[in-house]
């Protein structure tokens, strides 16, 4: 028996097109016998190749709801794209319902006392400065935590510009994730953390001088007070003691006043 394999219709389209393993060619007319022997539920039970499960249904839209490109997702999953884009329609009407919440977000009204719309305050930012609004594009896709990440695209001078923000959806909040996307909505550029700096191993670089110059700070070094002297109490007329040593004089204490003003105080007569 010669094998024959199948390799599409004949351009009438209704034969299939059939070759062997020498290259001969052969056709198969499309008869009904033949349409309800191959749709018999035993055939029709047996995958194909092409049917083999590499990724569940339920992964792919997982992945299309976090952003995920139907090109990225059928090249990890080792499928069609067509099969991506099967199973794509509730997950990207679920990411254009989002936005469209987004966009209707009320975030401030203008002089005339009229709500101005999240998507109102961006274009009205970018119209005055020249931006088409018509190539304005945006996109999101759901984050780890559940909250939404909203993506702008608008065309500048340097060809493309990107502005970002977090959606959450529960709380009705919209804030801003990069400077360009607090700069539409007039808000504060977010807070950009601290990096460790880096500490030199040579001591005289200028880093490990300021690093000690703050641990001084933390860690004074403490000098020792030192102690004011005290004057001892002489006496002016030696001690029988003294006299033995063979002293026979003591240094006269300065008064106050010599010690103060540096003259001798005038001798009262008890001085004398």
């Amino acid at each position: 028996m010669t094998d024959l394999r199948l390799t599409g219709k004949t351009e009438d389209g209704n034969h299939l097109a059939l070759v062997d393993n020498d290259g001969a060619e052969y056709s198969l007319r499309i008869s009904d016998t033949l349409r309800a022997t191959i749709n018999q539920p035993r055939l029709s039970s047996v995958p194909s190749v092409d049917a083999v499960e590499t990724m569940s249904v339920k992964e792919i839209q997982r992945r299309l709801r976090a952003g995920d490109s139907f090109e990225q997702i059928a090249r990890d999953g080792q499928i069609t794209v067509e099969k991506v884009e099967r199973f794509s329609g509730p997950i990207m009407q679920e990411r254009e319902y989002i936005l469209d919440r987004a966009r209707e977000l009320v975030m401030r009204k203008d002089v005339h006392r009229i709500d101005m719309t999240f998507r109102d305050v961006v274009l009205a930012k970018l119209a005055p400065r020249g931006v088409d609004t018509d190539e304005v594009s945006w996109n999101t896709w759901r984050l780890a935590d559940g909250t939404w990440h909203i993506e702008l695209h608008y065309p500048n001078r340097d060809g493309n510009g990107v502005a970002t923000w977090n959606f959450d959806l529960a709380r009705r909040a919209l804030d801003a994730s990069d400077d360009n996307g607090a700069w539409l909505i007039d808000e504060e550029a977010p807070a950009r953390p601290v990096s460790t700096g880096i500490i030199h191993s040579e001591p005289t670089h200028p880093s490990r001088i300021e690093t000690n110059r703050v641990e001084d700070i933390f860690n004074p070094v403490v000098e020792e007070k030192q102690e004011t002297p005290r004057l001892a109490v002489i006496r002016e007329t030696p001690s029988p003691a003294d006299s033995q040593d063979g002293i026979t004089a003591r240094a006269k204490v300065p008064s106050w006043d010599e010690i103060m003003f540096g003259h001798k105080s005038e001798e009262t007569p008890e001085d004398n």
